[in-house]
């Protein structure tokens, strides 16, 4: 594979625009025709930028025209999710707390994107503070699957996915606190990354949880999620988990392949996945080991406990940092008698039902008498969990699993079964608590034709080993199973 071959639509599109045999303003003007076309059925938006995302092609097209290098993203069309603050923009994280909130910064990620010649043409949708795993808990309603209007697109970093899944956009970023990009990335057929954490800094993405949040790509391609990751990672000052290095070089690194390469399969998930998942696995595997890598089974039952870890960890955190949302500061504000009641009607009407039940369940097992049994009785679990990881990658350099236990499901599906839709995350969660970079490939088709995607898991800051996995996977998948896609009409059958 050749990073810069036709197969990498930003690559490419940035290598014309900054050779000026293609406008930054054309490329800006046909992602948001394509936004316009299809966003009334798909909903991956919820703020499109368009006078905004024009001046800043006009200026990349100045800088080009001045004989400048406006940078490695030149004229690419970015899409925002919906929690990292844009300066005047409104940053809604989905949830009617924060209306007509606009901040007064960009976060770094953004500042980054535009500093590279990137185009930011709007804001995603997403599950309200990024807590859901399908984009249907959004004040705004729900983000459809472009593969199919009747399913989900994953969560919570739903509208992300769906908007590179659909070309709209080339490009885009989530976060992923337990699986956000991940787990959306397989369920629409692109590439979804999380990187280690402290890699990308997390100024300016509204918190769910401070430990486990971390920002990262979508992409159509491998090639391309290097290129913008590589964009927006590097140290900040201005975040205290800021990792004091350069960004990794990653599409330089793209074609060097795996030949002796140890890769472990995670034997704990496969029985936990559908069979179209598991197989794609299995298939994984054997494309590696015919590129050179040697294969083996690992046994890591610990990280089947990183879910039970995870829901007491991450709805604390988010208790804590959703507290500040009181009717004063930011956005909603409902009237009351006093500070006390205006506070809690605020909070009643501008958080929505799972965001309520996670701020209940961080505060209970927060509280006295109750901290030790569950908090922290969960931090022990992460710690093990750590040293698991730890102890696989002595024998291995990365890991293959599932992203998903199963293809996207339907609209409706698991909205009546908190427990049923936290378990979609099974297999993303572990590498959020290790801290640990993963990364989704689309690579089969499953049950129904939906694209299945596998998991390449890394230990911290072995980046561009796992992106030479995922370009090696990607160049045997099944191309079927990859967006973009245009919108299949919903079968009418269920919404």
């Amino acid at each position: 594979m050749s990073a810069a071959d036709g197969n990498s639509p930003a690559l490419a599109l940035s290598a014309r625009v900054r050779t000026g045999e293609l406008s930054a303003r054309r490329a800006a003007e046909e992602a948001l025709q394509a936004i316009a076309a299809s966003d009334p059925l798909l909903h991956c938006f919820n703020a499109v930028m368009a006078d905004a995302a024009l001046a800043a092609a006009d200026a990349v097209d100045r800088r080009v025209a001045a004989g400048e290098d406006p940078g490695p993203l030149a004229g690419v069309p970015v899409a925002l999710k919906d929690n990292l603050c844009t300066r005047g923009v409104p940053t809604t994280c989905s949830s009617r707390i924060l209306e007509g909130w606009r901040p007064p910064y960009d976060a770094t990620v953004v500042s980054r994107i535009a500093a590279a010649g990137g185009i930011a043409v709007g804001k995603t949708n997403l599950d309200e503070f990024a807590m859901g795993s399908s984009t249907e808990n959004s004040a705004f309603g729900p983000t459809r699957n472009p593969w199919d209007l009747d399913r989900v697109p994953g969560g919570s970093s739903g509208g992300s996915a769906a908007a590179v899944a659909a070309g709209l956009v080339p490009l885009a970023l989530g976060s992923d606190t337990g699986g956000s990009i991940r787990q959306p990335a397989a369920l629409c057929g692109v590439v979804g990354v999380k990187p280690t954490y402290g890699l990308v800094s997390r100024y300016g993405l509204v918190a769910f949880a401070s430990s486990l949040d971390q920002i990262g790509p979508f992409a159509t391609n491998v090639g391309d999620a290097a290129l913008l990751l590589e964009a927006i990672a590097g140290h900040d000052p201005a975040d205290s988990t800021s990792i004091p290095l350069d960004p990794p070089r990653l599409v330089a690194s793209l074609d060097h392949g795996v030949e002796g390469l140890r890769v472990g399969v995670i034997a704990d998930f496969l029985t936990d996945a559908s069979p179209s998942c598991a197989d794609a696995v299995r298939r994984a595997a054997e494309a590696l080991e015919s590129a050179g890598a040697s294969i083996g089974e690992v046994a890591i039952p610990e990280l089947l406990h990183g879910l039970s870890a995870y829901y007491l960890i991450a709805p604390a955190e988010a208790s804590s940092n959703l507290a500040r949302y009181d009717g004063v500061r930011y956005g909603l504000r409902v009237d009351g008698p006093d500070v006390e009641a205006m506070n809690a009607r605020t909070r009643a009407a501008g958080f929505g039902a799972e965001v309520k039940r996670r701020i209940m369940l961080g505060t209970y097992v927060l509280s006295a008498g109750y901290y030790e049994a569950y908090y922290g009785q969960a931090q022990r679990v992460r710690t093990v969990i750590v040293r698991a990881f730890a102890t696989a990658y002595e024998r291995f350099d990365v890991l293959l699993a599932p992203t998903s236990p199963s293809v996207a499901f339907h609209l409706g599906d698991k909205t009546g079964d908190p427990l049923q839709m936290y378990l979609s995350d099974l297999f993303t969660i572990p590498s959020n608590l290790a801290g640990h970079p993963a990364m989704s490939v689309p690579f089969a088709l499953g049950e129904e034709a939906m694209p299945v995607g596998v998991q390449v898991l890394a230990p911290a800051l072995a980046e561009e080993t796992m992106f030479r996995t995922a370009a090696v996977l990607e160049a045997a998948a099944d191309e079927r199973a990859r967006g973009p896609v245009r919108p299949a009409a919903p079968s009418g059958a269920r919404g």
